[in-house]
């Protein structure tokens, strides 16, 4: 069918490792290409270094692609490639990730499908939900720590030139494959994990023991599926199908070398190269912040594993039985299971069918596909009372018939054939060894790039000023968001105190964007500021069962691509320019705040919100009050108010920047991928319940809705305007970022929103102003907030007389007098940056006893 002969080059973005080119073997002394497909966890780039390492006369590694759709998302994989390429002096390789193409209603596929969604849920856009990949935490132990490795990838990794950049940066999508080698999937497989020890009392019940798949987070509902095929089944389905030589490194060979304590005490005492260091920094962690006391017998060599066993496969690919050192392999028949028995219902789960008189891409009615779909975490249909869950989707089957595929599978990692070492398995010496070479090494860390680094903070002296007002600044960090942060900083503090900044990861950024928080502060000498950290879900999102994963039925509507979550965690492709703090995200933990154990700093630890919150009240005068600017969903202010009961007493005003208000329903909200939905604006949809929550509080509320955003939303004015002021170091990153987001608006439709982050800054301006300069007026509105778990009307603001709150609604502003005020204050050179960019401090960095800024 056509969907099959299309997509099997797109769906290479779900893999491992491919070999490509005119010819599967080496030809006249030209080493294999190969091509890594990554979702760039801490094992995957495990075998990214492995195969960087290997001798480039035998073996190419000429491209990595990343999978947008797993464990890290896509603007911090980048970057994260990146810096990995450069310590290891590999720039020469290209690197693809996402793209803006999609799937048209009618089943047409755009050529750049960007993969940031499963194919079931991909429409023409790059917003969707997060049927599959809602198995995988945001947090801890998930998609933060993914994104940050821990917080060594800022810390170890050196920084070069490449980076993201929006509508530059190379896509996905490749062609010319000639073999396919997966890591993923669990064929014959019985999970070593979660099993009940021998001595176990008779309460013990055991979680995933012999279940085929490794859904640490699902086996209730899916104990068959493997986390790498199952964030989507039908493009696995596909890629099995399309007549590519197909080799499967899955849970039956990975299970059987776990990270086991003999081979992790040898790797701690084998670091001989900085790829070496920075593998072992990252595996230590994961075993520190490990949630049970079982890592050495549940942490695998996974792809690692997958890529050892591909190379020596092609090393040995005049053996045509896939013969190699590593693993022990079979020819088995299988499939991958895309929809559950009975085939051909039509219940809602499956969008392939539902409502369609043609069913897309043609696909047969009644046929494999056409069954229940699991709907994500906790579907009841999956859910047998005492029982093991019943849904297969993504387990690579075992059958016979015309479905079944035959696949080249590794059974078993092979033993060490030294008796006397103390490795277990060959591989384990081959990964040891090949990674501390010192061919091919890495040059340096981030340290080391620089022969005069130093570790600096900067903290400013006020003990000579009457500081102002006490404000907590509440953001989501979005491109507007920053902007207004910059605002905030360059208020005198004798107006405007900035006592704490906690950020929402349930807006527009990824939690790991946190770093960029922390540069803008030490750019800003303003690193006595403490920054916490959200919830990772909006209210009444996270599991029951495991508050670790959870629903994206809000989050969905941000774009994952290009004018959402991959800009702002780049801010745009501009935020490597900015000066690298010292302070940043870690994994850092400490048994007092509810870790399994201490780590070995957990003085660094990543303060959560609202241990921020509380700290900062005790800094206060005992006749003070904090003053709160929201610029994203309300969850922190929601957990304020819900966490203390006397949060009105403690607060002085609440700023929000948000909401819609229109009488008539002639103006529309700002959801531009939900239409159902149209009068509510973002902030507020993002987190209705929590809005709900702060509007029936007793909090003194002043909203700047959307309405009078939009009148202060010219690019061309702000950027006018900050043409005329002086050039300090914030001026001008403001004025190339704002020019970067116009000149994006006017290129490309997926940047036509951007003028809801210019309107973003009003709060800032408004909170620290001058309200007669400005000719601000406001108007008293009763209001409440739709909560009701209806897609098509939560999040929208009404104007209720009987039940509503009273609050004031910001009704007028003066643009002409905002734009000027607003550049003024980023041209002003008191309370300037302290350093100008990353390249200034490199400058820094390599002379001695000399500063720049």
């Amino acid at each position: 069918m056509l969907w099959q002969r299309n997509f099997w080059a797109v769906l290479l973005v779900f893999i491992g490792v491919v070999s490509v080119g005119d010819n599967l073997y080496t030809v006249e002394g030209r080493p294999h290409r190969i091509l890594l497909d990554s979702d760039v966890d801490t094992d995957d780039f495990f075998a990214l270094l492995y195969l960087l390492k290997l001798n480039r006369s035998e073996f190419e590694l000429e491209a990595v692609t990343i999978s947008t759709n797993a464990w890290t998302n896509a603007g911090h994989a980048v970057n994260h490639i990146y810096d990995i390429l450069y310590m290891m002096d590999r720039d020469d390789v290209a690197v693809g990730v996402g793209g803006e193409g999609g799937i048209l209603e009618d089943g047409t596929i755009l050529p750049d499908v960007g993969g940031y969604l499963p194919l079931i849920e991909q429409g023409n856009s790059t917003s969707g939900y997060c049927r599959y990949r809602q198995a995988i935490p945001i947090g801890l132990g998930g998609r933060l720590d993914g994104d940050a490795n821990f917080g060594f990838r800022k810390a170890f990794l050196p920084q070069g030139s490449r980076k993201y950049t929006p509508l530059r940066q190379p896509t996905a999508q490749q062609k010319n494959v000639k073999h396919i080698y997966i890591m993923g999937g669990g064929v014959r497989s019985r999970n070593p994990t979660g099993c009940c020890p021998k001595n176990a009392s008779s309460t013990c019940r055991p979680k995933q023991c012999g279940d085929p798949g490794n859904l640490s987070t699902d086996y209730t509902s899916n104990p068959y599926a493997e986390f790498n095929i199952f964030a989507d089944p039908f493009a696995a389905y596909q890629v099995f199908h399309s007549g590519i030589p197909l080799t499967l490194v899955p849970l039956d060979a990975t299970n059987t070398i776990p990270v086991n304590e003999k081979f992790f005490k040898a790797f701690e005492q084998s670091q001989d190269t900085y790829e070496a260091q920075y593998c072992f920094k990252s595996l230590k962690m994961a075993r520190d912040t490990w949630f049970d006391d079982q890592f050495y017998t549940s942490y695998f060599m996974w792809d690692s594993f997958a890529s050892g066993v591909a190379v020596s496969i092609m090393r040995n690919s005049h053996n045509h039985d896939g013969e190699n050192e590593f693993a022990e392999m079979e020819y088995m028949n299988v499939t991958v299971i895309t929809s559950n028995k009975p085939y051909g219902i039509s219940d809602g789960s499956n969008p392939l069918f539902d409502g369609r008189m043609v069913p897309k891409f043609n696909l047969k009615r009644g046929g494999v596909h056409s069954g229940h779909v699991q709907t994500g975490l906790r579907d009841p249909f999956c859910i047998v009372e005492n029982g093991k869950g019943i849904c297969k989707d993504g387990y690579t089957e075992e059958i016979t018939g015309p479905e079944a595929v035959t696949v080249h599978v590794a059974t078993n990692a092979r033993p060490n054939q030294d008796t006397g070492s103390v490795l277990d398995r060959e591989f384990f010496k081959s990964f040891l060894d090949v990674l501390n070479r010192s061919e091919h090494s890495g040059r340096f860390n981030f340290t080391k790039q620089f022969p005069y680094y130093k570790e600096v903070l900067y903290k400013p002296d006020f003990a000579t000023k009457k500081l102002g007002k006490p404000v907590v600044f509440d953001m989501d960090m979005s491109a507007g968001d920053f902007l207004a942060l910059f605002y905030l900083l360059k208020v005198p503090v004798e107006v405007i105190n900035l006592k704490a900044i906690i950020v929402s990861p349930t807006g527009w950024a990824n939690a790991a964007t946190i770093d960029v928080v922390y540069d803008i502060l030490h750019m800003m000498g303003r690193d006595d500021i403490p920054v916490g950290l959200g919830d990772f879900f909006a209210l009444n999102q996270s599991d029951p069962n495991s508050s670790v994963v959870g629903d994206c039925n809000y989050v969905k509507a941000v774009p994952h691509g290009s004018g959402g979550f991959l800009d702002s965690d780049t801010l745009y492709g501009l935020a490597r320019s900015m000066p690298r703090s010292p302070r940043r995200y870690t994994a850092e933990n400490s048994v007092k705040y509810g870790a399994p154990r201490d780590t070995d700093h957990p003085e660094f630890r990543q303060p959560r919100a609202l241990e921020v919150w509380e700290s900062t009240l005790k800094t206060l005068d005992s006749d003070s009050k904090i003053t709160i600017l929201t610029n994203g969903p309300l969850t922190n202010l929601a957990k304020i108010v819900s966490s203390e009961k006397n949060a009105s007493s403690m607060v002085q005003d609440v700023y929000i920047v948000g909401g819609h208000i229109d009488h008539f329903y002639k103006d529309k909200g700002n959801l531009i991928n939900v239409p159902s939905n149209e009068f509510a604006e973002f902030n507020m949809f993002l987190d209705p319940l929590a809005a709900k929550t702060v509007f029936e509080s007793a909090l003194e509320v002043t909203i700047v809705p959307l309405r009078i955003q939009r009148r202060v939303s010219s690019y061309l004015e702000t950027l006018k305007s900050l043409h005329k002021t002086k050039k300090t170091p914030e001026a001008l990153f403001t004025h190339r970022l704002l020019s970067r987001l116009y000149r994006l608006q006017q290129k490309h439709y997926r940047y036509h929103h951007m003028d809801t982050f210019l309107g973003e800054i009003l709060g800032a301006v408004v909170l620290a102003g001058d309200h007669s300069y400005l000719n601000l007026t406001f108007r008293i509105e009763s209001v409440k907030v739709v909560a009701e778990g209806v897609e098509s009307t939560d999040g929208q603001m009404l104007i209720d007389k009987q039940q509503g709150k009273l609050v004031k609604v910001l009704d007028n502003v003066d643009p002409k007098a905002y734009y000027h005020l607003f550049a003024y204050q980023l041209g002003n050179e008191r309370q300037s940056a302290v350093l100008a960019s990353f390249d200034a401090q490199k400058r820094m960095w390599c002379e001695p006893l000399k500063e720049f800024v």
